[in-house]
């Protein structure tokens, strides 16, 4: 056992590195989120893979390692909505709450799941709280109309740990791309998953492509998965890896900008959210139209699974 195989393929230099099959990508991760590596061989793989860049076919690798040691949620009586949020709030209120209490509001069974993944930003379970909304303290069911946070170490505690690597040496591994892939649910969902950096939207489109996913993927807000509450973002969905774009980037100067608390900490971002949901304040209209596209998608999502039961 060990990697040193494979951090001697991907790790030859951005021009000379060689990528892995999606096998030996399942491998590879597999032992990193069981723990039975040396913290050498984790860091020399996350800078590897960093200066390389994960494809397609790995991440699908690093997936399916990962779908074999998550403790998945039970089936939802409707398509579960997977909201990951790993980025949280800098400029912005982080509204990706909002967004998960909106599609609750419509019926539809919703989870967030994440973690903090540095210490400058106001995340998302810090709202939660504001809203009287704790996390999971055990896997179970999400009911039809209510709103779920799980934390990641919950889910699977190797992935919190890759993902804390972070806090060591500074740079990214395709852990903080990966948990915004996965489905940690046995049944049928629906991935929510945004983008920072357009390079990203094509490699990780042919993620949900090579998985056979269904998801939406869009340009979110700060890195969340929520619409940009001021600009109407590209939107595209996947079912079963087949993409649409269901709504496209809005052009041209904005026309009216939303009305948005000036302070972005947990406590007034969560007194917005329940103005908005009161009525006592718009939904910002990107948002809105985002609950739509996900609505549809998960009609046919379940029109599709009907078909192939």
């Amino acid at each position: 056992m060990g990697i040193s195989q494979y951090i001697k393929e991907i790790g030859r230099g951005k021009e000379g590195a060689r990528s892995l099959s999606r096998d030996q990508a399942a491998d590879l991760f597999g032992q990193v989120l069981d723990g039975s590596v040396t913290d050498l061989e984790i860091g020399g793989f996350c800078l590897a893979m960093r200066i390389k860049g994960e494809t397609p076919t790995e991440m699908a690798g690093f997936l399916d390692a990962t779908a074999a040691r998550i403790d998945a949620l039970p089936a939802s009586d409707r398509p579960l909505v997977v909201l990951p949020s790993y980025n949280g709030a800098r400029k912005l209120p982080v509204l990706t709450p909002l967004l998960a209490l909106l599609l609750a509001r419509e019926g539809l069974p919703v989870l967030l799941h994440g973690t903090a993944t540095e210490s400058q930003r106001v995340f998302v379970p810090n709202v939660l709280t504001a809203l009287d909304l704790p996390a999971l303290s055990a896997i179970r069911k999400v009911a039809n109309g209510e709103v779920a946070y799980a934390a990641t170490e919950l889910l699977c505690p190797g992935l919190k740990r890759l993902l804390d690597v972070r806090r060591v040496v500074g740079l990214r591994n395709p852990a903080h791309s990966l948990v915004k892939l996965m489905s940690p649910c046995a049944g049928a969902s629906l991935v929510v998953s945004s983008y920072t950096h357009p390079e990203y939207a094509v490699s990780m489109g042919a993620t949900f492509s090579l998985m056979k996913s269904h998801a939406m993927l869009l340009r979110g807000t700060e890195g969340e998965v929520v619409a940009d509450p001021r600009r109407l973002p590209q939107m595209t969905g996947f079912l079963a890896g087949e993409s649409t774009v269901l709504q496209e980037a809005q052009a041209g100067p904005l026309a009216a900008v939303p009305e948005l608390p000036k302070d972005i900490d947990a406590d007034t971002t969560a007194r917005y959210i329940q103005d908005v949901l009161a009525g006592r304040k718009p939904v910002p209209t990107p948002i809105a139209r985002q609950v739509a596209l996900l609505l549809r998608l998960t009609k046919q999502i379940t029109a599709l699974e009907a078909q192939t039961a």
